[in-house]
């Protein structure tokens, strides 16, 4: 079975077969685009053919071919039907296929051609929607949407009760980077970002003050665009410095702070804080003393802002440093039991 792969091939296939061997078009759609938009090699072949098929009576596309009057049998033929139906008389028709594909009459198809006795009508696979990237997060909100109704424990979540698996998840993001394990980074992104979709579905169901995911993403792209002049404006940006200035500027535009600590997230880990108290204040060219005092708090602080000066994460470096004392730990703990 041909499968063809690009609109130009099937833009050639469009055109009528010669006598004598029909033709047997599966038309693939995508539930992920809107019904309706197909490629025009897929409306062309609908157009043409001398019948068209859909086993599935709720078809999200039936409505869309009927209103460009197309007839759409709503019917099951098998492999042999439709190879005696096209074959003899040179037709084409075209089944509309499921979400779930047509295995059973593929299946048909190919012993029928495998058999070497059958004359076949020529077999294609026509691709009449494709994905566009990022769909699959529509897929992501679907089943969200669906948990969120029926889930025991889920329906019942609040902000609250997934706060602490948020910061559960970033945590395990940040050791897979770490790690540099490609598998646990994929899986560990899809948990924080199952986070954000499951935050913005809680979110949908406040009484007085609903949002949801779309309000989410438009409020992200919102923001890029506008602290990104230098791609979709006219400001120039040569280097990273540039585009860090780009943002700040944008940002302090955006959020009219009175003070630069305004914004920096107190729950943070405290080597973490640090630095980022230490970087506001090295990027607004302030003059403060670190407070004196005595113990490793003020030591640790200390040391913080160095690394923020010198271009090191304080927060990164001390974990680094605890997995090789971990690593350490665990070769001692061999060493004793040897």
């Amino acid at each position: 079975m041909n499968a063809d792969a690009s609109a130009a091939d099937t833009g050639a296939d469009a055109r009528p077969e010669g006598p004598g061997t029909g033709r047997l078009v599966l038309l693939t759609t995508s539930h992920r685009v809107a019904p309706g938009l197909l490629s025009w090699p897929a409306w062309q072949v609908l157009r043409a053919a001398d019948r068209v098929l859909c086993a599935a009576p709720d078809h999200p596309q039936l409505p869309y071919l009927s209103e460009a009057g197309i007839r759409v049998e709503v019917a099951s033929p098998t492999a042999r039907e439709l190879v005696d139906y096209c074959v003899p008389e040179a037709r084409t028709a075209v089944v509309l296929t499921s979400a779930d594909g047509e295995s059973a009459l593929t299946d048909g198809l190919a012993r029928l051609a495998g058999s070497g006795r059958e004359t076949m009508p020529d077999l294609e696979l026509l691709p009449g929607s494709y994905d566009l990237p990022g769909a699959r997060l529509l897929d992501l909100v679907q089943v969200m949407d669906q948990i969120r109704a029926e889930c025991p424990w889920s329906s019942i979540r609040t902000h609250e009760d997934l706060a602490k698996y948020g910061l559960e998840e970033a945590y395990e993001l940040v050791e897979a980077i770490e790690a540099g394990d490609r598998e646990e980074l994929r899986e560990e992104l899809g948990d924080v970002l199952l986070q954000v979709v499951f935050h913005a579905r809680i979110a949908q169901d406040d009484p007085e003050d609903p949002f949801s995911i779309d309000d989410v993403a438009g409020t992200i792209v919102e923001k890029l665009v506008h602290r990104h002049p230098h791609v979709f404006g006219e400001e120039a940006a040569e280097t990273p410095e540039d585009v860090k200035a780009h943002w700040l500027r944008t940002k302090a535009e955006e959020k009219r702070r009175t003070s630069v600590t305004e914004g920096v997230p107190l729950g943070q880990p405290g080597l973490a804080l640090a630095a980022k108290l230490a970087s506001r204040v090295r990027t607004a060219g302030l003059d403060v003393a670190l407070p004196a005092g005595e113990g490793v708090g003020y030591e640790l602080l200390a040391m913080a802002v160095r690394a923020e000066r010198d271009g090191v994460d304080p927060e990164a470096a001390l974990r680094a440093a605890a997995r090789a004392y971990r690593d350490a730990v665990r070769a001692a703990e061999g060493g004793e039991a040897g």
